[in-house]
C-alpha cells in the first residue's frame, strides 16, 4: 500500500446529486484523469489512501472509441482485483455530468466532441461512472476544503492556465455546471488585450488567446517577428531583460487578473486559486496577475489575493474519485 496524503475530502466536491444516484462514502473508488497526452489512474481505498497508480499515453489521434478503450484499460490495470464499486473521471473538453456527454472539445483528442463518456466508459468497465470536466474535478478538493472552513457558504473561483485557460466556479458550497456543462470556461470570456485575435472556439478576442502558454508565446512572436518554440523560452528571455518577453508575459498575466477580478466582484468568492503550468514560470507572471486582480476588486473583497492550489499532482484523480459522491452515476448497459 502506498501511504499517500491525498485523500478524497469528506463531503465530496459540493456538486449536485442526480437521478442516477450517487456513490457512498467509505468505498473503494477509481479516479481517472484524461488529458490530451496522458491518462492517470488511481485506486482509492475506503480510508481515502491511494492503493495503486497507473499511467499510459492517451491515443488522442485514434478517435473517441480508442480513448474510451484506453481509459477502460487503465481502470483494469489499477484495479485488477475489482475492489472498486464506482469510477470517477476528470476529462478534457466540455463535459455535462448530468448526461455524461462531451458537449464540446478541441481537436487535442480527435473526435472527442459528442462522445458518450459516462455510458461508454461504464459499458466498457462494468463500473457505475461519474464524470466531469478536468478543471472542475481538480477544483473539487479545493471546494471541499473551503466549505469545511465556511460551512454552506464557501465560494471559489478557480482557474487553470496552461495550454488553454480552464476554470471552475462554486458559490455557497455548490459547484456550478451550467447548460451543457459550460460553467467555468473562463478562457472564453472577452479580453480587451485579445481584441481581434481568433480563438480555438471559433470566436475572437477571448482570454485564452492572450493568456494561455501558447497565447503568450504567440504574442511574443507578434511583438518581435521572431518565432519561439514554447513559453519557457519566452520566460528565459524575460529573465535576461528582453522587453518584448516581459511585455508578453505581463500582458497575459494582467489580462487573466482583470478577468478574475471582475468575476470576483460578480461572484464574491472566499478564495481565488490560480493553477496550471503557466503560473510556475515565476514572480513576473504572478505579480502582474495579482496587481491586475486587486485593482479590480470592490471594497469588501480588498483582502482577496490569488492563491496557489492546495493539492499537488494527485488533485485531478483525487477530484475524479470524489465525483462519485456528488454527481449522477451512469450505469453499465446504457448503450445497449
Amino acid at each position: 500500500m502506498n501511504d499517500d496524503r491525498s485523500r478524497p475530502p469528506a463531503g465530496g466536491t459540493g456538486g449536485t446529486g442526480g437521478t442516477g444516484g450517487t456513490g457512498g462514502t467509505g468505498a473503494t473508488v477509481i479516479g481517472l484523469d484524461l488529458g490530451g497526452t496522458k491518462i492517470a489512474a488511481a485506486l482509492f481505498g475506503p480510508d481515502g489512501a491511494i492503493l495503486a497508480r497507473h499511467t499510459r499515453a492517451t491515443p488522442a489521434r485514434d478517435g473517441a472509441a480508442a480513448v474510451l478503450d484506453a481509459l477502460a484499460g487503465a481502470a483494469t490495470a489499477v484495479d485488477p482485483g475489482r475492489l472498486a464499486t464506482t469510477l470517477g473521471i476528470a476529462a478534457a473538453g466540455v463535459v455535462d455530468p448530468r448526461t455524461g456527454m462531451v458537449t464540446s472539445a478541441t481537436d487535442s483528442i480527435l473526435g472527442w466532441a459528442g462522445t458518450a463518456l459516462g455510458a461508454g466508459l461504464a459499458d466498457r468497465t462494468g463500473y457505475p461512472v461519474a464524470c466531469d470536466n478536468d478543471v472542475r474535478a481538480t477544483a473539487g478538493p479545493e471546494l471541499a476544503a473551503l466549505t469545511a472552513q465556511h460551512p454552506g457558504r464557501g465560494s471559489l473561483l478557480f482557474v487553470a492556465v496552461g495550454t488553454g485557460v480552464g476554470g471552475a466556479v462554486a458559490v455557497d458550497g455548490r459547484m456550478l455546471h451550467g447548460a451543457s456543462g459550460l460553467a467555468g470556461h473562463l478562457g472564453h470570456l472577452s479580453s480587451p488585450e485579445a481584441a481581434g485575435l481568433p480563438c480555438t472556439c471559433g470566436a475572437t478576442g477571448h482570454l485564452e488567446v492572450i493568456a494561455s502558454g501558447p497565447g503568450i508565446a504567440a504574442h511574443y512572436e507578434r511583438l518581435t517577428g521572431a518565432p519561439v518554440d514554447r513559453l519557457e523560452t519566452v520566460a528565459a528571455r524575460a529573465a535576461l531583460g528582453d522587453a518584448a518577453a516581459v511585455r508578453a508575459i505581463t500582458t497575459g498575466a494582467a489580462a487573466t487578473g482583470r478577468v478574475l477580478g471582475g468575476l470576483a466582484n460578480a461572484l464574491g468568492p472566499n478564495r481565488v486559486v490560480v493553477g496550471g503550468g503557466v503560473p510556475r514560470i515565476g514572480p513576473l507572471y504572478g505579480d502582474a496577475l495579482t496587481a491586475a486582480l486587486t485593482a479590480e476588486l470592490m471594497p469588501p473583497l480588498r483582502g482577496l489575493v490569488p492563491r496557489a492550489p492546495r493539492f499537488g499532482a494527485d488533485a485531478a484523480v483525487l477530484g475524479a474519485a470524489a465525483l462519485t459522491t456528488t454527481l449522477p452515476l451512469h450505469h453499465p448497459g446504457a448503450l445497449r
